[in-house]
Order: C-alpha cells, then structure tokens, then sequence
C-alpha cells in the first residue's frame, strides 16, 4: 500500500462513514451502526498495517509525510493541508483505532434500543477522524482544525440526549470550558507566525533555539491552556464530571483513549520548545501534580460510579502531564501511561456500562452490591482493569505509572523530589477510591431497588470487555521489555535517562507499600457495610462532592466578574454613547419640530410675516437715520 494512500485512509475511512450516515437518513437505521464499525475496523487495519510497514524501515526512513493541497496559500502565510506519520503519532493512531473499535462494537449492544443509533455510530465516527487529524498533523493549523473537530464531536456525543436538559447542559459546558482552552492554542499559533513566520513544525522547532525564552515561555503557556481544556486539567478541569451525562461508550471513547489525551499529545510534539522554555516546562509539572490530587480526592466521594471514573481520568491524565511536564526524562513515560490507561479505563468505562445495563441505568453505587454473582464476566474485567490502574505488579499501570514516578525523583531537584511524593501520594488514594468503587459495586449484601433484574450484558458487550481486560494485564510488560517504547519514540520526542538518589527498587517498594495501605483503608471502611445515604463526611469530603468547588471558584473568579464587566460595558454603551446619540438626534428633533411649526401653509401668513419684516426694516433704517 501506498503511504500517501495510508496517510489518506487513516481519518478518511471514518470520515467517509459519517457523513454517509448523517446523509443516508432512516434508509441506513438498519445497517448504519455496522458501517460505522466497519469503517472504524478498517482504519484500525490500515494503522496495523502501517506499523508493520515502518518497523521494517530504517530509523531515518521512518517518518512520512505528504502534502495534499495548498490550504492557506497567502503572502505572509504558506499553509498546506499535510499530514505525517512517525513514531509518536503511530502510537495514537493505534490506540485511537483500535480502542475506538472496540467501543464501536461495544455500543452495538449498548445502543440496540436506542431509535438514534445510526445517528450515534456517525458522531463516533466524526470523533475518530477529527482525533486522527489531530495526531497526524504536519503543522499546528492542521493540528487545530482536528482540534476543534475534537471539540465539536464531543460536544455532539455528550449531548446526544438532549431532551434531558441536564445532557444538554453537559455538552454546553464542555464546549464552552474547552472553547476558553482553545483561545489559548489559537494565539499561540499567532504568536508562532509572529516569531517564525511559519505555523509548521519542522520550521517551528527549527527555529525555536534562535527565539527568546521570553517568547517561548509564553508560546508554551499559551499550548498548555489548551491542552489543560482538552485533558480537563486544572483550571479548566470543571467540564468532566458533567460529560457523564453522555451514553457510556462515549466516556470510555472520550476519557480513556482520544479527546482527553489530546492534551498530552499537543505537549509531547512541542516538546523542543518546552525543553527550551523551563518555566513554562514548571507549570506544566505544576498544573500535573495539582491535577493529579485533584482529581484523586474527587473520586474518593463520588457515589456515581461514572463520576467516580471520571474523577480517575483526570488524576490519571494529571499523570501523564506532570510526566510530560518532565522533558526528555519522561515524555516516553507520559506515553506509556497513556497507552496503558486506553486499555484499562475503556475496559472501566465499559464495565460500569454493562453495570448499568443490567441495573436498569442506576448509577449510585449505594444500590449496587454483590453483583459479581450474577456479572461473572463483567466482575474479572472490571477487576482486571481495578488492578491495573492501582498499580498492582505485573498489570500494565504497575509499569507505567511506577516509571512516571521514577522519572519524577530522577528529575532532581526540589521539584522533582515534590512532584515523586505527589505521584507516590496519588497511587494510594488511587488504590483507596478503586477499591471503594470494586467493594461497592461487586462485593457485600445486595442493595438492589426492587425493580433490579441484574443480568450478565451480551457478548457483543463483553467481547470487547474481555480484550481491554488482556490490554490491562499484559500492555505494561510489552511495552516496557527491552526499553521498547523508549527506544521507539527516541527520534521524535528524545530519551534522557536521569539519576534517581532513590535507587528504584526502594522507590517501588514504597510504592506498592502505599498502594496497599490505600487497599487497607478502603477495605476496612467499606467492605462491611455501606451507608445508604451520603455521611456529612469532613469538610475535605463534603468539599469533593462538590468537586473541590471547582465551579463555584470558576464563577466567582470568571463568571460573575464576566457579567458586571458586561453589564458596566452596557451601561457605557446604553447611557454613554446611545446616549449622546440619542440626545443630539432629541435636541434637533424638537428643534425642528419648533422650527415647522412657523410653516403654515397659509399665503396671507406668509404676506403678513413679509409685511412685518420689511416693517421692521424700513423702522430700523429710519431709526439710524434720525440717530
């Protein structure tokens, strides 16, 4: 195959699909939800084959790139629509094909139901073809055009029950949250044509060395506020919790593989101009760590078992962005979590889906309880992808997330010795909010409602279930064998192997010493018994139910300021200037009403007024004369 035809194929198969299906109309409801997983079937192929392909190309002769067409072609400004194929996009390509596969299939059963599923199957494919645009961008213009088809597809998925205002609500929030995020990118693309005339990658890193680390300090900020939008870091994390409002198979499609790895991936491609600019390299590490805990502490109070997931994704994703943050020490362990948690919170989501599928949609974990009995299948993969995420040797997150951490001490510095505890601290809050959410869902008395006929959901669910539960156990171990992973992405983001003063065993030990404590305390509290209503809790508690007040803080920081700020600007443009406006057009409106009302239309009036004026003439000349 033709790489130009690969690098074609890869966004234009699921493209293709959707717009076949938004145009078919019902003539498509009843083979539209098997195009559009053909469609995500046969892009994942093209991406395997394309990876067999470079991995028999030398290492120079890895990436690929073509320019379809001249997409901005203005004096100033050469923009081309290309795309590119290298090591670090390859490993998003696979992920985002293949995971995304999967939740195709998965949403099969999910969706049988639903009256819009074909509609449902063309936004899924809408979103993968945005993210692959994404990934392959050859310039920062590309890379925004899949960035906001990211942006419009999730907001489209989000609210595809939109006659419940509260998925409506949902979606308007995330599109608004991520909109503040992608203001950043969009001026930091102007900054970027301002420095070095050009939006392409290759001019950019170029000539990111030449450029003032004042510039790049800014430009890096600018690229981390978008990405803080896309990967729902703080301060623009407030939109996630709410996108659970969306069908299942979109949470696992949005928070596991794709819209919220964007972010990391945007930070992993600028990497030469955040190794050039390390204050803006510290708020990237800054904006992890806090996010990290963050998110951490929100999942332990949620009682929504999706909420309590999404909670997890953004602490995982805090992860990878502190990693990220690190440079060439951790950029390669950024990715490797990233890979391994596409395997392990798809396969949660999905679980959580097929809980509610046979809970007749309940969510609340409250009402949950001992379903392992009757969900065999979905128990061992939730249980499998539980072990992952808390770290538990040799599941795919006990690598990952164990390298992220020994990156972080190796870093050096009181930096990299805040951010190791940081990451330490986050596994074992992790290990305590997922053993909560396995012993409450799976374990104990049944706490069911009355009308609860939990049932195992069917194989067109499960299937998909069970092979994110075979990417939680071995990913981690396949990737980390040999330094494969590290070795592989060297070319495009840089390897650097730093010192730890902590040699890696102790830093392992503690960590799994953390991780059971986590376990320990979790079980202890919840393994006996769980209270059917929400316990007032301490105030750090009461506080993550609400999540950490992240709204509240947005809108007494930004909304409410926003408004007075609008309405004063009102109130200048009402009184101020309609106003001087309105008083000129009154003052010479009235004036010329005065003025027409001596015009009477009267022709003795008019002869009279002509004898009063001479009158008064001729009595003005006599007046001078006899003076």
């Amino acid at each position: 195959m033709d790489t130009t035809l690969t690098l074609w194929l890869l966004p234009a198969l699921p493209l293709a699909g959707a717009v076949i299906l938004l145009l078919a109309g019902r003539f498509s409801d009843r083979w539209g939800h098997w195009l559009g997983c053909l469609t995500a079937l046969a892009s994942f192929g093209v991406a395997a084959w394309a990876f067999f392909d470079m991995l028999g190309r030398s290492l120079v002769d890895r990436q690929i790139e073509h320019s379809f067409f001249s997409w901005v072609p203005v004096a100033g400004l050469q923009a081309d629509f290309a795309l590119q194929l290298d090591q670090l996009s390859m490993c998003f390509v696979l992920l985002i094909t293949g995971v995304g596969s999967l939740i195709h299939l998965y949403s099969v059963g999910y969706m049988s139901h639903d009256p819009a599923r074909r509609r449902f199957f063309a936004y899924l494919n809408l979103f993968l073809a945005a993210m692959l645009v994404l990934v392959l961008a050859d310039n920062y213009l590309v890379l925004y055009l899949g960035w906001e088809g990211v942006g419009l597809a999730s907001y489209l998925l989000i609210g595809f029950w939109h006659e419940k205002p509260s998925a409506a609500t949902a979606a308007k929030k995330a599109f608004v949250v991520n909109r503040v995020g992608d203001m950043g990118l969009a001026i930091a693309l102007f900054a970027m044509f301002a420095t070095f005339g050009s939006v392409d990658f290759g001019q950019v890193f170029a000539g990111a060395p030449q450029a003032g680390e004042g510039t790049l300090t800014v430009i890096g900020l600018l690229l981390l506020l978008g990405a803080c939008g896309k990967s729902a870091q703080v301060p623009l994390q407030s939109w996630l919790g709410d996108a659970m409002e969306g069908p299942t198979p979109v949470s696992a499609l949005i928070h596991a593989a794709t819209m919220v790895t964007a972010g990391v991936y945007l930070i992993a491609r600028s990497g030469p101009i955040f190794d050039l600019a390390p204050g803006a390299r510290a708020g990237v590490m800054a904006v992890g760590a806090v996010t990290l805990l963050f998110g951490a502490i929100i999942g332990c109070a949620k009682d929504d078992i999706k909420k309590a997931l999404a909670a997890s994704t953004m602490s995982q994703i805090g992860y990878m962005v502190l990693a990220a943050g690190l440079g060439p020490i951790g950029y390669a362990a950024a990715i490797m979590h990233l890979l391994t948690h596409g395997f392990f919170k798809a396969g949660l989501f999905l679980g959580a889906g097929s809980v509610m599928h046979g809970m007749n949609d309940e969510t609340d974990m409250r009402r949950y309880g001992g379903l392992r009995k009757v969900m065999p299948i979905t128990y061992v993969t939730f249980g499998l992808g539980y072990l992952a995420i808390i770290g538990v040797p040799p599941f795919s997150g006990f690598f990952s997330k164990d390298r992220i951490i020994e990156s972080a001490f190796a870093f050096g510095g009181v930096g990299g010795i805040l951010t190791g505890l940081v990451a330490l601290a986050g596994a074992g809050i992790t290990a305590f909010y997922m053993t909560r959410v396995m012993l409450m869902t799976f374990f104990g008395e049944r706490r069911w409602r009355e009308d609860a006929h939990p049932h195992e959901s069917p194989a067109s669910m499960t299937g998909p279930m069970v092979v994110l539960a075979i990417g939680s156990v071995a990913a981690g171990g396949l990737l980390v064998l040999g330094s494969s992973l590290q070795d592989w992405l060297a070319p495009v983001v840089g390897v650097q192997h730093g010192h730890s003063p902590i040699p890696a065993w102790a830093i392992t030990l503690f960590a799994l010493v953390v991780v059971a404590a986590g376990i320990w305390v979790a079980y202890d509290e919840y393994a006996r018994s769980v209270p059917e209503t929400a316990p007032a809790g301490s105030p750090l508690t009461r506080a993550a139910r609400r999540d950490l007040y992240g709204d509240a803080v947005n809108e007494a920081a930004f909304m409410r300021p926003g408004q007075h700020l609008t309405r004063s600007l009102v109130f200048v443009d009402n009184r101020g200037i309609d106003g001087l406006v309105n008083t000129t057009a009154a003052v010479l409106g009235g004036l010329s009403s005065r003025i027409r009302r001596v015009q009477t239309g009267f022709v003795r009036s008019y002869a009279l007024s002509m004898f009063t004026g001479a009158a008064l003439v001729v009595a003005a000349l006599l007046a001078v004369r006899l003076l």
